[in-house]
């Protein structure tokens, strides 16, 4: 991407300025380097509405997918998968490994909802797995979806890491979106994603009420690091 001088519109909710080339990169560069190390990359832009080919919904580059393909490469991995608990579907993210059976690709989001195009109960593939949540839903909702669909499918597909797009815009007092996750359900959440391979590492997504998200990550943080 090249610098630009005045404010460019990608679509009608993504902007560039004059610093976003450099802020997008750094973003993609912490999520490597949170997926070789076992951390969770706090990184804006988010990224996993960014598609093979533009920039979409906030997102300029597609974070996580970077950073999994760099961990295959890196740490000679042969299977990734990655869990999307962020309130939308990343519809860039499964468009990226769609065709790639080397990479899992697990969504909870709430549906029909933003990107509306993608992530419904009929779009499935062997290597993904979308879990359309009806508006209201809460921690029992998401962990009960979770453990009955996420983590067989997750164990079935055996990874040698897991990669969490951790969005927290499924939070009770978001402004995006009408669901009621608590930070017991994040925590919850997290520690089920730690528990499916021997390596995770998350990258943060959504989350838009500025005030509760420091919470949010501090109980996220608490459940990858006890499983």
């Amino acid at each position: 991407m090249r610098e630009i001088e005045d404010p460019v519109w990608f679509d009608y909710d993504t902007i560039a300025s004059e610093t976003t080339n450099e802020a997008a990169r750094l973003a993609a560069g912490t999520a490597i380097e949170a997926a070789l190390r076992g951390g969770f990359a706090l990184v804006r832009p988010p990224g996993h509405h960014a598609l093979p080919d533009r920039a979409m919904g906030f997102c300029i580059f597609n974070n996580i997918a970077v950073a999994a393909r760099a961990a295959q490469r890196k740490l000679e991995l042969e299977r990734v998968a990655i869990v999307d608990f962020d309130v939308h579907h990343g519809n860039g993210t499964q468009a990226i490994f769609a065709e790639d059976d080397t990479v899992l690709f697990v969504s909870l989001h709430q549906w029909p909802f933003y990107p509306w195009a993608s992530g419904g109960p009929d779009d499935q593939r062997e290597t993904t797995v979308n879990v359309p949540m009806s508006a209201g839903s809460g921690d029992d909702e998401y962990l009960h979806a979770f453990e009955h669909t996420v983590v067989p499918a997750v164990r079935r597909f055996a990874p040698e890491l897991v990669l969490v797009s951790a969005g927290f815009d499924a939070h009770v007092d978001d402004p995006l979106a009408d669901m009621r996750v608590t930070a017991d359900g994040f925590r919850e959440l997290a520690r089920h994603c730690a528990s499916l391979a021997p390596r995770v590492a998350a990258v943060l997504e959504g989350g838009y009420e500025l005030e509760t998200l420091p919470r949010l990550v501090d109980a996220a943080l608490e459940g990858f690091t006890h499983p």
